[in-house]
């Protein structure tokens, strides 16, 4: 059987992490990831933060961005902002995955395979331009 990439979660991008992870929280009756419940220290807080499901399951993440035209929907001047993640089981399969993806339209947008200090990941842009990240689990 094959394997298809895993949806991880929703990244959404903000100028106020904490604020809308928290407003999120709220709303929807989920959890932090372990490890983000308390607020980081310095000046600018939390730059990534996960929260989940009560069975553990990652729902939506949120990226701290240092400026963020807010969305003009439904007009159309300026799109709506959010990513989507993808996991998989290994690198090999990483590599397959961006390889179908490629072949399905997509393009890369960066290429963070090399980099040993960070977490190997692709971005791509869907056939719209829209960003996804796939990365192993």
């Amino acid at each position: 059987m094959d394997e298809y990439p895993h949806l991880m979660h929703t990244a959404i991008d903000t100028t106020d992490c904490r604020g809308l992870a928290e407003f999120y929280r709220e709303l929807l009756g989920l959890r932090y990831r372990p490890g983000d419940e308390v607020p980081s220290e310095g000046p600018d807080g939390a730059d990534w933060l996960v929260l989940m499901d009560d069975e553990g399951r990652r729902k939506l993440a949120f990226q701290q961005v240092a400026r963020l035209e807010p969305t003009t929907w439904p007009e159309h001047d300026v799109p709506m902002q959010l990513h989507v993640d993808l996991s998989v089981s290994t690198a090999a399969e990483l590599g397959r995955q961006r390889d179908r993806a490629l072949a399905l339209g997509a393009r890369v947008l960066l290429d963070r395979t090399a980099d040993e200090d960070d977490e190997a990941l692709y971005v791509l842009a869907d056939p719209s331009g829209h960003p996804f990240c796939l990365l192993v689990r």
